[in-house]
């Protein structure tokens, strides 16, 4: 018998086994769910020690890690909101940790900042996540989060004269602050003061209160629960003509939602106008007692609809803008006009259309890329978006949709010389000869010779679109002579709701044989081979690698495995994981969910003497949305029973929480990391 190479510390297996519908299933590794005991912080001392130790063995991690900053060193912006005369955005010079909150005031005034969170701690763990401006422009109410948690507390500053209010609103997750007009002050949703609910329903019973501004959070008053259905959670907004106050209701992550409003001047209770959960329902505007909404009932690509609130039945609703063949992401009303964003072969196009639903014109995209957070408002004929690709860093972009034309508000100061580089999109079969897109980053002239190194990217889940994105981090790769991949597996949304649904719940196997077909077409193509391919994913995305490493040990020459979702006979046991429900199954509650998610839950299918590739498996002490359990219990299994061939290793970050809000300084130290273990373990350093 072979020697192992690596050799890991040792961690208690205790007796624990669960009933699963007539089968034991043993978790010796439960402990780890409990992060602050000492024998859990000793188990991440240890880890943490045999990292370190393996990237002491990588001098080049140091050039790398200034290449990085190099990369990350441009003005980035957000898409702007209007509020009044006055435009707010967020902007980041560059290397700052957070970005800062800018207003301007008027289109040529000059921009000021408002807030800087770097100002909120002295190792930016501090971030603004969301912004609230009133109506006018003068008030803002705006969230903050520490250390990369999901708990939010949401403050309110005089955008006049900065301000600060003395009232702090706490028990926030996901929140949303929707002002009165007349700047009273708004409404927002929270979870329970913790103590006043049982603890595991503490990310349950989400409520809407009404807060007065100048006042505490305890005089708030509470507007909307349900305690019937305690799962659900309510997001509040204002519609612009401020005659309605509106809630946009959801179970979980499911993509059907219910429609709830109510006239602003009214007390009484809220009408269900759309309650069946049916189907997706996103309000775009109303004129009047006309509700439009962007649904994909009767219509899986997308449609646009109109709702006379006065005759709510359907037989009455009209379609004002038909499914077309491309899948229709996201809409919003000007002035008299729809901009509506489609997704084609996994890139976005805009079409703008009259309020009949005549089609005024295709607005031409500079180039394959992403349309981020489509803004506009009627009483205006501009749209505010932001417009990413992968060679490029995102542009904020104004489309004027009376003259239909397109102008560059705000463009990133990159050097890079992209004529170097190109990205290009193919398609490639799955297992079951389902036609799959994947997008290829790499140089120009590269070689189809089997031998570069290859980093393929997935997420596969929640109707989220792998869309072209750029980031330094992928710059960085390809600078090394790498390629880039980006798998469009189904659970996206890039080819809509059917698309999305093939990768659901007893077809989640499918998401996983679409990204080793990805695999395997990259090596028939000669681009790479397998000892010089890595994979690479994050939360839905870590439990996609984690699931394909241990279904295709042979294929994959190196894993980066994210902030992941494993156990998946537990995971709705922490935090938020009970939404997730809707997505993967519940194996607990029901006995054929247990049967498929058991098939390849990434923590009970390990097998005991396998050779694994290189792992590394990283999270944060702080993560409150995938509880850092998961990796824990997931590395110490592979540990356990690889081989030892190859090194199998855990990562474990200090206030960074699931990944939002991360600070600049923190991203560029861990992605050096990440990439010098990758490009180590293959061979390419």
């Amino acid at each position: 018998m072979a020697v192992a190479k690596y050799s890991y510390p040792q961690a208690r297996r205790a007796d624990v086994v669960d009933d699963f519908h007539g089968t034991s299933v043993a978790d010796p590794y439960r402990w780890l769910e409990d992060p602050k005991s000492e024998e859990t912080q000793s188990f991440i001392n240890s880890q943490m020690e045999l990292f370190h130790q393996f990237m002491d063995q990588i001098p080049e991690r140091h050039t790398i890690r200034d290449r990085l900053q190099e990369l990350f060193d441009y003005k980035k912006f957000g898409v702007p909101q209007t509020r009044g005369d006055r435009l707010f955005f967020m902007k980041n010079d560059g290397l700052q940790n957070q970005p800062v909150l800018y207003v301007q005031d008027g289109a040529d005034g000059d921009a000021r900042p408002l807030l800087d969170p770097n100002t909120l701690s002295d190792d930016g763990t501090v971030a603004i996540i969301s912004y609230y401006p009133n109506e006018d422009g003068t008030l803002l109410a705006y969230n903050t989060a520490a250390s990369g948690s999901d708990w939010q507390e949401i403050r309110i500053l005089n955008v006049e004269t900065g301000e600060a209010f003395s009232e702090v609103i706490q028990w926030c997750k996901f929140a949303f602050a929707a002002w009165k007009h007349d700047s009273s002050g708004f409404y927002y949703n929270r979870f329970p003061e913790p103590g006043s609910v049982p603890p595991e329903d503490q990310a349950k019973c989400g409520k809407i209160y009404w807060h007065t501004l100048g006042t505490d959070q305890s005089e708030d008053e509470l507007i909307f629960e349900r305690p019937d259905f305690k799962e659900l959670m309510s997001i509040p907004f204002m519609s612009e003509d401020d005659q309605y106050l509106m809630l946009h209701v959801m179970h979980g992550s499911a993509s059907q939602n219910r429609f709830y409003y109510r006239p602003i001047d009214s007390d009484g209770d809220f009408v269900r106008l759309l309650d069946d959960a049916d189907g997706k329902y996103l309000f775009i505007n109303n004129i009047g007692s006309i509700f439009y909404f962007h649904t994909d009932i009767d219509a899986p690509q997308g449609r646009i609809i109109g709702i006379d609130v006065n005759q709510p039945e359907r037989e009455h609703w009209k379609e004002v803008i038909a499914e077309r063949e491309e899948a229709l992401d996201s809409a919003v009303m000007t002035k008299d006009r729809f901009a509506v964003a489609y997704m084609k072969k996994a890139c976005h196009q805009i079409s703008v259309y009259d309020l009949e639903g005549n089609l005024q014109k295709d607005i031409e995209m500079p180039n394959m890329g992403t349309v981020f957070e489509m803004r506009g408002k009627q009483k205006s004929s501009d749209v505010y978006f932001g417009f990413d690709t992968f060679l490029k860093p995102m542009s904020i972009q104004k489309l004027n949709t009376d003259s239909n034309t397109m102008e560059t508000l705000f463009d990133s100061n990159f050097n890079l010389p992209s004529d170097q580089y190109e990205a290009k999109q193919v398609f490639y079969p799955s297992k079951d000869g389902t036609r799959v897109s994947m997008f290829l980053i790499h140089k120009k002239g590269l070689e189809l010779d089997g031998t570069n190194p290859t980093l393929l990217y997935g997420y596969g889940g929640f109707n989220i679109s792998m869309t072209p994105m750029f980031a330094p981090m992928r710059m960085l790769w390809v600078d090394q002579g790498g390629v880039f991949a980006v798998a469009n597996l189904r659970g996206g949304s890039e080819y809509g709701e059917a698309w999305h649904k093939a990768g659901m719940l007893e077809n989640k196997q499918n998401v996983f044989d679409d990204f080793i077909a990805a695999g395997e077409c990259l090596i028939e193509q000669g681009y790479t081979s397998s000892k010089k391919l890595a994979i690479f994913g994050g939360s839905n995305g870590g439990l996609l690698t984690s699931a394909c490493m241990i279904q295709r040990p042979d294929l994959f020459g190196a894993v980066l495995c994210g902030v992941p979702v494993t156990d998946m006979l537990r995971f709705h046991k922490f935090t938020v994981g009970r939404f997730w429900t809707n997505e993967y199954g519940n194996a607990e509650e029901n006995p054929d969910h247990f049967e498929f998610i058991y098939k390849y839950s990434p923590l009970h299918n390990v097998k005991e003497g396998e050779t694994y590739p290189p792992t590394l498996i990283f999270t944060a002490d702080t993560d409150d949305r995938v509880v850092p359990a998961h990796p824990f219990k997931f590395a110490a299994t592979m540990q356990a029973a690889d081989s030892g061939e190859n090194p199998i290793l855990l990562r474990v970050e200090t206030k960074a929480g699931h990944g939002l809000g991360k600070p600049t300084s923190k991203l560029i130290h861990e992605q050096s990391e990440f990439v010098s273990f990758l490009l180590k373990t293959l061979g390419s350093l």
